[in-house]
């Protein structure tokens, strides 16, 4: 067990600490702000204040986890021996840097509150990210931060004793298309037919009578070949279905369909099924009540699992919907566009409202991998390379590497064969 004493124990740092120690490396941490109480414990221990006791192992503290509320910082990025770092420390603190400062405020997501530019569909743009301006955004600099503070707290105390966590490779597939021309209905068929005639787009005409003549399958209809292929290693595969009434931005099948609904009950039988939320409900409660209530009744299980359209994660308000919703889990942290951490981590981790200054019962688990992002590479080659330096660092860190494909990329071909890429993605990364 190991004992941090500081002069004031806030919100903010056992968040942090917590987060790092237990979350991260398996270690129980325990606070004090009495000095006596520190002097009388014989395990591990380190100062976090502003100046050290004695000779202890002491880690001197910026003013941010003991304030309140959002203030313009000024961020300047480092390295630490080869590792991005920020919020210097000086020559009396045992590591350069205060990591529990940079660890909180890339997980709060502290930059996001901050006053900026959204993109088109109201989103946090990566370009506006510290990561991403100082080049960090593919490192899980969070857990590497925990590993190296750990490796210098046991040179001091030997017998420090961290368990063993286990590495996880976790698909998503995530459906807000489940089909491209089947299941439409008459009237949208004919509209993508003219769209189709207009823009000459004589191939997608072709594909869509014969798969509304039932001479060939429909290219996003591939959910029982991915059933198959996550049977082969077994990974913990989950299934993300839009739900939702038909909008400007979510025109998926009918919840209504009884096809539709067939299938979303056939994938629960072999995976986790849960909701990927429309573009209206992540701001609107009661339509994501009811798309809740809905999928929990056809497949008889509770929904806790979210995704947000577009993962359009706008803090706190989103997350705060989420809680009242009674949703668990999020799986919505990341970018789309961009391949990396956006919260600096590869652990779940618990949303901190800063407004609130409360940890929130919302788990959030970060992806990594968008197949949007992957769409930038022009040979497979670049993307086992990518993919492959992005796997190492979630392994050393013994972390979640969660990837984000849609069936609706992995039923197309264009390039690059996905669904064969998805295999083999898997059988690299499945250990």
């Amino acid at each position: 067990m190991l004992l941090i004493y500081t002069h004031k124990i806030t919100n903010r740092l056992t968040y942090t600490a917590k987060q790092l120690f237990e979350k991260i490396l398996g270690q129980e941490v325990i606070f004090t702000s009495k000095v006596e109480d520190f002097i009388k414990h014989t395990g591990p221990k380190l100062t976090y204040s502003k100046q050290p006791l004695q000779n202890e192992f002491f880690i001197r503290s910026n003013d941010l986890l003991f304030e309140q509320g959002i203030n313009d910082l000024e961020i300047k990025v480092a390295d630490w021996d080869g590792i991005p770092c920020f919020f210097a420390t000086d020559e009396q603190s045992a590591i350069p840097y205060d990591i529990f400062s940079a660890s909180f405020f890339l997980l709060s997501r502290y930059e996001e509150y901050l006053p900026h530019v959204k993109d088109s569909v109201g989103r946090f743009p990566a370009k506006e990210s510290v990561a991403y301006q100082h080049n960090f955004l593919e490192l899980p600099v969070v857990d590497l931060w925990a590993y190296r503070l750990m490796d210098l707290l046991k040179e001091r105390f030997p017998d420090i004793a961290v368990p063993k966590k286990a590495y996880s490779c976790i698909p998503i597939i995530n459906v807000t298309t489940s089909h491209c021309y089947a299941l439409r209905g008459l009237v949208r068929n004919i509209g993508g037919f003219l769209m189709d005639l207009g823009s000459l787009r004589l191939r997608s005409m072709a594909t869509r009578f014969l798969v509304l003549a039932g001479f060939k399958k429909d290219p996003y209809d591939n959910f029982y070949q991915l059933v198959d292929i996550h049977k082969k290693f077994p990974v913990k595969s989950m299934f993300f279905f839009q739900f939702a009434k038909y909008s400007a931005h979510d025109k998926n099948i009918s919840p209504n369909n009884n096809k539709f609904r067939y299938l979303i009950k056939s994938i629960a039988d072999y995976s986790v099924v849960s909701l990927s939320t429309s573009f209206l409900s992540s701001t609107n409660k009661e339509i994501l009540m009811e798309e809740r209530r809905m999928l929990s009744n056809l497949i008889n299980r509770p929904i806790n699992y979210s995704r947000l359209r577009y993962n359009r994660v706008n803090v706190p308000m989103t997350y705060r919907t989420l809680i009242e919703t009674e949703f668990t889990d999020d799986f919505s942290m990341g970018y789309t566009h961009e391949i990396g951490f956006r919260a600096g981590t590869c652990t779940p981790f618990y949303f901190y409202d800063i407004n609130m200054e409360v940890r929130q019962p919302l788990k959030v688990h970060p992806f990594a991998v968008h197949d949007y992002a992957l769409r930038n590479f022009k040979r497979k080659e670049e993307i086992f390379s990518k993919m492959d330096a992005i796997y190492k660092l979630v392994g050393q860190v013994n972390g979640d590497l969660i990837m984000v494909f849609s069936n609706e990329l992995l039923g197309s071909s264009h390039r690059i064969p996905w669904m064969e890429l998805y295999q083999s993605l898997l059988r690299r990364y499945y250990v």
